[in-house]
């Protein structure tokens, strides 16, 4: 199986799990809160961060965005999705940030005017959402700019997969697993799923995690997953549709731990005996303890 290069970074089989902080929208329209966030990455040992972009008017309906919805922005859904959203001020900001703290950073873009927009910060990699996967226009327009793409499977059945790995074409593609309920059910992960999708598609497979814990996205990368993607807040009880699935920083920092200390443990599957175990030979072992 081939690898991705993403930046300076290989992504694949024998390399480190490249490990995703996802701000999202968790950053509630503020950019000095994105920045906090950010910074909590950072500090944790993140790879990345990912936020999202959208051209409201295009993803949403008239009617959808007409409908009431008590929002610190207004009274109705569109003052939500407009108050979430940054623009070109915003983004400028984030991309002169993450250049400062050295943290790679790319979003995923809803719509295709999105895609151009991220396409002036020279992103290493455009992420497909789960909920865009059946959306043939905006995979087409994602590969045209001929970067390396993340392709997440949420509510996405094989044969939908299927198709959209044909519309994409196989290289520099990484899919990932998961499942799109937020927070997810732990009865819902089918982690099995990640080999299982390497084998059936030959390109690196990660882990978007939904999940409220740690030790199951560490499983993940235990069964495999070249990367692994956790929505990061800085409290999980605070205001957003996205906070309860998140990690806090406490909570990202174990995670980003935990996971370098499978990739320092796991080995290379050998059976040897350790030159620090032959003082223990000699002091235990009443039989066959020559050495």
């Amino acid at each position: 199986m081939s690898t991705v290069r993403v930046g300076e970074r290989q992504i694949g089989d024998d390399q480190p799990c490249f490990i995703i902080a996802e701000i999202g929208i968790n950053h509630n329209g503020d950019i000095d809160f994105a920045k906090r966030l950010i910074s909590v990455a950072v500090a944790a040992g993140c790879d990345a961060v990912k936020f999202q972009k959208r051209t409201v008017e295009v993803v949403y309906t008239p009617e959808e965005l007409a409908k009431p919805r008590e929002n610190p922005f207004g009274p109705t859904n569109g003052d939500l999705k407009h108050g979430l959203e940054f623009g070109q001020e915003e983004y400028s900001e984030i991309d002169k940030f993450c250049k400062s703290v050295k943290m790679t950073w790319f979003a995923s873009p809803w719509d295709e005017g999105s895609v151009d927009f991220l396409e002036q910060f020279k992103p290493p990699v455009h992420k497909i959402a789960s909920a865009s996967l059946t959306d043939d226009n905006l995979l087409r327009h994602v590969r045209k700019t001929g970067k390396p793409i993340i392709l997440s499977t949420g509510m996405s059945t094989y044969d939908e997969i299927d198709h959209a790995v044909e519309v994409l074409g196989k290289d520099d593609l990484i899919l990932m697993h998961a499942t799109s309920t937020y927070p997810a059910n732990y009865d819902e992960l089918n982690l099995r799923a990640i080999p299982v999708m390497a084998s059936r598609y030959g390109v690196p497979v990660g882990y978007s995690g939904h999940e409220t814990g740690i030790p199951t996205s560490v499983c993940a990368a235990a069964l495999g997953a070249c990367c692994v993607e956790r929505h990061i807040t800085m409290d999980r009880a605070g205001w957003g549709s996205d906070q309860a699935a998140s990690l806090e920083p406490n909570g990202i920092t174990r995670l980003v731990r935990d996971i370098r200390l499978w990739e320092q443990s796991k080995g290379d599957g050998v059976k040897r005996v350790y030159e620090r175990e032959f003082p223990i030979i000699k002091k235990l072992r009443r039989v066959g303890a020559a050495v």
